[in-house]
């Protein structure tokens, strides 16, 4: 039985060892929670004047930051960040650092036929690009080259998997191995696990949090300016430039860069087009060299099933096992706060899966749970865009792929800034926009209804019905 199959016949209510493996978890981010996290630097107080406004501390904006320095040594940059660097998505994601713009080369292949080869390639290009900026910055965020290997738990998504293996290889796409029961069980041993197909070279693990703070170190030392526990509230056009409203002063800037994600942005036009999602992930205690043995896992991969309510799992460079995803929980009206970040009956759901997945670790406690907000859009990667005249780019729905993404949409949003025609924007990806979502009530509706329609896909061996063919025919689709 797969997880997603098990969890329905489960009741709702924990097993002992689910349950008593989360008695004494913390309700915070893993990755925060280390003795490396850097201080928090001050507020902005009274008024700045910059050529570049980065609004946003998290992988988008510091990559922008950074990449504008290196692009220009002279050029005047400043970020303000709303709380603290890594203090969102950036420092709460599983560490998936994939080369794909798109989503995976599936969802790049039905919107971008004729760009595929070449999206497929700028996205390997800027992972290797990524990986040289860690050495040159000496960034240490236990940047590992695993891959990725997506698990079919069920019989009807082998059938997918060798599929997708024959349709990437026909594409050119390359570096996809298919692996049978067995040879998936050699990698990584579950008994729920049926095949594989593994992505050997285009995804690395990480260290979320570490590598923000990296970068973050990286620009101080490229003379960014940084102010943290600084929101942006307000953006106007201001004479060339534009200015941009602090709780206790102002930023004057040429150009501004906007990498709020799933936070409401300063541009009002833009935030139809993306659905704040809440993801949550559970983190275990290090494994013993006896558990690890018991599972296999000695090189790492990545890994995530295929049903449409999904889990995403990976190894920690300490021996503990990330298990994350399945639930999507979006809020009426796309609130992003606080105390969204915790939800006690999908932590319940996770920990029963994950003893579902691996029975050899029963007894394995939980030491971390939380939750944070995606900024999911219809078409499932990013989207980008100028606004006031050219003065202020964006770039925004990365929708839980933006580890590695995020640093190619730093180098669009510097492109546009410069009026640029380039490699990238030249791309179809970038110059169209996906669908908005609809207003409230039919947003909350409409997800509703594609929620339950997943669940009955996973349930009846991945059929779609006709609401999710419509969805996929008009390009609208919903996910994390």
């Amino acid at each position: 039985m797969a997880p997603s199959a098990m969890l329905h016949s489960s009741g709702g209510t924990p097993r002992p060892p689910a349950a008593k493996a989360l008695s004494d978890a913390a309700l915070r981010p893993y990755w925060l929670d280390d003795p490396s996290r850097p201080e928090a630097l001050p507020a902005l107080v009274g008024d700045e004047h910059c050529d570049l406004l980065v609004v946003g501390g998290g992988y988008s904006g510091l990559w922008t930051a950074l990449l504008a320095k290196e692009r220009a040594p002279g050029r005047d940059v400043v970020l303000i960040e709303a709380q603290e660097t890594a203090w969102a998505a950036s420092g709460r994601n599983g560490g998936f650092c994939s080369a794909s713009l798109t989503h995976g080369w599936a969802n790049g292949a039905a919107r971008w036929p004729d760009e595929l080869v070449k999206l497929e390639q700028l996205g390997h290009h800027n992972l290797d690009a990524l990986e040289a900026d860690l050495v040159r910055h000496g960034i240490d965020c236990d940047f590992e080259r695993t891959g990725e290997i997506d698990i079919a738990t069920a019989p009807h998504q082998v059938l997918e998997l060798q599929e997708a293996a024959e349709e990437a290889a026909s594409l050119g796409v390359t570096g996809h191995e298919f692996l049978d029961r067995d040879a998936l069980r050699a990698e990584v041993d579950s008994p729920t696990f049926l095949g594989g197909l593994w992505n050997r070279t285009g995804v690395a693990m990480l260290h979320p949090a570490r590598l923000a703070w990296g970068l973050k170190r990286a620009c101080l030392r490229a003379g960014v300016r940084i102010y943290e526990h600084t929101p942006g509230t307000r953006l106007s056009s201001r004479g060339a430039g534009v200015a941009v409203g602090t709780p206790y002063g102002r930023v004057f800037a040429r150009h501004a860069a906007l990498a709020t994600n799933a936070f409401p942005g300063l541009v009002k036009r833009l935030r139809p087009y993306i659905a704040p999602v809440y993801d949550y992930a559970l983190m275990t205690e290090p494994l013993t060299a006896e558990q690890l043995a018991s599972i296999g896992w000695k090189r790492r991969q990545g890994l995530s099933d295929s049903a449409n309510h999904f889990h995403y799992f990976r190894i920690t460079a300490d021996h503990r096992i990330l298990w994350g995803g399945y639930d999507i929980v979006y809020r009426y009206g796309g609130g992003v706060r606080a105390e969204y970040d915790h939800h006690p009956a999908t932590y319940q759901r996770l920990a029963e899966n994950f003893f579902h997945c691996f029975p050899q670790l029963e007894g394995v406690r939980f030491t971390h749970t939380w939750g944070g907000a995606i900024d999911t859009c219809s078409r499932f990667s990013a989207f980008f865009g100028a606004a006031h005249g050219g003065r202020v780019a964006y770039a925004l729905g990365y929708t839980g792929l933006g580890v590695g993404a995020t640093r190619f949409g730093a180098e669009v949003m510097l492109d546009l800034l410069a009026g640029e025609r380039t490699e990238r924007t030249g791309l179809e990806m970038v110059r169209s926009k996906p669908l908005p979502f609809p207003p409230e009530p039919v947003r909350s509706m409409g997800i509703g209804i594609t929620q339950w329609a997943m669940t009955r896909a996973d349930r009846n061996g991945g059929r779609r019905n006709l609401w999710l063919k419509a969805m996929d025919k008009v390009g609208l689709g919903f996910d994390s």
